[in-house]
C-alpha cells in the first residue's frame, strides 16, 4: 500500500491538490509590504492516552512520582526485553477516531522510528508511520465570527513517548527521568486546512474538549498530557503551499495563536526582503513571544522507519469495533445541538457550556427542572467570574452545582430579588450554607405585601407632588419611585410589585 504524501512530520504541505481545499477569507489575509499573504497550518496533537499502565510495559503511565520510579524493563531499554502491546490503549485511540467520525483500520502496523536522544534508552521510538490504526476524519470548529469550520484529520497513530531530559539541576550535567519514557500517545495529525491563528487554537481547544468527553485523554496540558506541534506556511492567495516550519510542543490554546501569528509574520518579512524559507523546527519562547530556530526538519529517510520485528501487525474485530461505537458518550456537536432544542440557549451559550464537560455537566444538574436560561446567566456572569477573580476552575468551585440551582429556584419563585440573590450568593461562598437557610436565617425574603408598597408609595406621593406630575408625563422618572421603595424596603420588595403599585397609584 502507497505511503501518500507523508514527510518528516505527518503534514504534507507539498502536495497542493486534495490537500488544498480550502481558502482563507479575505479577512484572514495578512498584509505584508508586497499584498496579502495567507497562513497555512497544520497541528499534530499528541494526546497521552488516558490509561493506568504504558502502550507496551505494565508499569504506572500516572503522572508525577519520584523521578524514574515508574519504569520497567522494556522501558529502560533493556537488551532481551520484549514489548506488549496495551490492549486498553488500543481501545482509546479507536474510540477517539470513532468520536472524529474517522475510519478505523481494522489492520495496522507499528514501525521503529530510529533517532538517538538520552531519553529514549531504546535508541527508537515505536510508532505507526505507514499503516495507522485510524484514517481520515474531520472535526467542527466553532469560530469567534460565528462560523463552524470542518478541519479535516489525516491520520491518528498509536506511539510511545520518550522520557524527560532536565538541564536545570546541574550547570554540568543533564538528567533523565523516564517516568514518562513508554506512556501511550495518540498523534492526531490534521490536513492543512487552518487558515489563522484563531482557526488553530480553536481547532485545539475544540479537540481538547473531545477527547475529554470521550475520556481517552485528560487534556491537562499543564502536565504535558496534550501537547501540538504547529506547522506553519505562507503563501501568496492561490499560489501553490509554501515551505513551512514545525513549532514543537505548544501546550496552551493561548501560545498556538501567538506562537502562528509570529512565525507568520516572521516568514513573511524573509520572503518579501528576497530570502528563502529553510525547513527547520523551532521553539516558541513564551516570554518573548518569538520562535527560534531547534534543529533542521528531518524527512521520513533520516528516521530509517522499518516495521517493528517484535510485534505482530495489530488486527481489529469489526465487532469489537462496534461495540466501542455503541458505547460512545453524547458528544459535544450533540450536547450543543440539544442544549438549544431542549433549554431554550442561544448558540453562543450552548458552545461556551459544551466546551468544557465539567461545565456542561455543572450546567445540566443545576438545570433540571429550573429555568435553564437563568442558571446559564448565574453560571457564565457570577459563578466563572467569581473563579477566574479567585484562579479557580469549576472543580474547586465553592458552590456545587446544586446549591446554585436552588439559588436560582429561589429567584424564579419569588423568593428572593436577583439584587438579594447576589448578596446570598456571597454569603454562599463564605459559608458553604445552602441558600434558602441564608435567607431565612437572614430574614432576606421578597417583600410582597401589597399593603406596606401601597401605603408607602401614597406617602411619597402626599410628600412629592412634583414627582407625582413629572412621573405622569415623562415615564422614565418611575425611576425614581422604584428607587425609594427599594430603600423603604431593604431592597426586599419585589421589582414586579412594585412597578404594578406604582402605576396603579400614579394612573399610568
Amino acid at each position: 500500500m502507497p505511503v501518500h504524501g507523508y514527510v518528516g512530520s505527518m503534514i504534507n504541505f507539498s502536495i497542493p491538490n486534495d490537500l488544498d481545499i480550502r481558502a482563507a477569507r479575505p479577512d484572514q489575509y495578512v498584509a505584508g509590504a508586497t499584498g496579502d499573504w495567507e497562513i497555512i497550518v497544520g497541528l499534530e496533537v499528541h494526546a497521552q492516552v488516558s490509561a493506568q499502565s504504558k502502550l507496551f510495559s505494565g508499569a504506572s503511565a500516572a503522572y508525577g512520582g519520584a523521578p524514574n520510579a515508574h519504569v520497567s524493563l522494556v522501558d529502560a531499554g533493556m537488551p532481551g526485553m520484549l514489548p506488549v502491546l496495551n490492549r486498553f490503549c488500543v481501545e482509546q485511540a479507536v474510540r477517539t477516531g470513532l468520536g472524529l467520525g474517522a475510519k478505523i483500520n481494522l489492520w495496522s502496523r507499528f514501525d521503529r522510528k530510529n533517532y538517538f536522544y538520552p531519553d529514549l534508552p531504546q535508541g527508537y521510538q515505536i510508532s505507526q508511520f505507514a499503516y495507522p490504526i485510524v484514517g481520515e476524519g474531520s472535526l467542527n470548529v466553532d469560530c469567534d465570527h460565528g462560523e463552524t469550520v470542518p478541519i479535516r484529520i489525516e491520520r491518528i497513530h498509536l506511539e510511545q513517548d520518550a522520557g524527560k531530559s532536565i538541564h536545570d539541576l546541574d550547570p554540568n550535567a543533564t538528567y533523565v527521568d523516564l517516568n514518562r519514557s513508554g506512556c501511550a500517545l495518540m498523534e492526531i495529525v490534521s490536513k492543512p486546512d487552518i487558515r489563522s491563528s484563531e482557526e488553530a487554537a480553536n481547532y485545539f481547544k475544540t479537540l481538547r474538549a473531545l477527547v475529554r468527553y470521550l475520556g481517552t485523554c485528560d487534556g491537562n496540558m499543564d502536565e504535558g498530557s496534550m501537547r501540538a506541534d504547529v506547522n506553519v506556511s505562507v503563501r501568496k492567495p492561490g499560489s501553490p503551499f509554501g515551505t513551512r516550519c514545525e513549532i514543537k510542543n505548544v501546550n496552551s490554546t493561548r501560545y498556538v495563536a501567538l506562537a502562528v501569528d509570529y512565525e507568520a509574520r516572521r516568514q513573511i518579512e524573509i520572503l518579501e526582503d528576497g530570502g528563502t524559507i529553510i525547513q527547520q523546527t523551532r521553539l516558541f519562547d513564551v516570554k518573548t513571544g518569538k520562535t527560534r530556530a531547534m534543529r533542521s526538519k528531518e524527512d521520513a529517510h533520516d528516521y530509517r522507519y522499518f516495521p517493528d520485528p517484535d510485534l505482530l501487525p495489530l488486527v481489529l474485530d469489526q465487532a469489537w469495533v462496534d461495540a466501542i461505537a455503541a458505547s460512545l458518550p453524547e458528544l459535544p456537536d450533540a450536547k450543543k445541538q440539544r442544549f438549544k432544542s431542549e433549554y431554550g440557549l442561544s448558540a453562543y451559550d450552548a458552545s461556551v457550556l459544551v466546551a468544557d464537560k465539567d461545565a456542561a455537566d455543572f450546567f445540566e444538574t443545576a438545570a433540571k427542572g429550573r429555568d435553564a436560561k437563568l442558571v446559564n446567566s448565574w453560571m457564565t456572569v457570577e459563578l466563572f467570574g467569581w473563579l477566574n477573580k479567585h484562579d479557580k476552575d469549576l472543580a474547586h468551585s465553592p458552590v456545587s452545582a446544586e446549591r446554585l440551582g436552588e439559588l436560582v429556584e429561589l429567584i424564579s419563585h419569588g423568593t428572593i430579588t436577583g439584587k438579594i440573590a447576589k448578596d446570598v450568593f456571597a454569603r454562599m461562598i463564605e459559608t458553604g450554607d445552602a441558600p434558602a437557610i441564608i435567607v431565612e436565617r437572614e430574614g432576606l425574603k421578597q417583600e410582597t405585601d401589597t399593603g406596606l408598597i401601597e401605603a408607602t408609595v401614597e406617602a411619597l406621593m402626599a410628600a412629592n407632588p412634583d414627582k407625582v406630575e413629572e412621573a405622569r408625563t415623562k415615564p422614565k422618572a418611575l425611576g425614581w419611585w422604584v428607587g425609594q421603595l427599594m430603600k423603604v424596603t431593604g431592597g426586599k420588595a419585589s421589582p414586579a410589585v412594585i412597578n404594578e403599585v406604582i402605576k396603579t397609584k400614579l394612573g399610568l
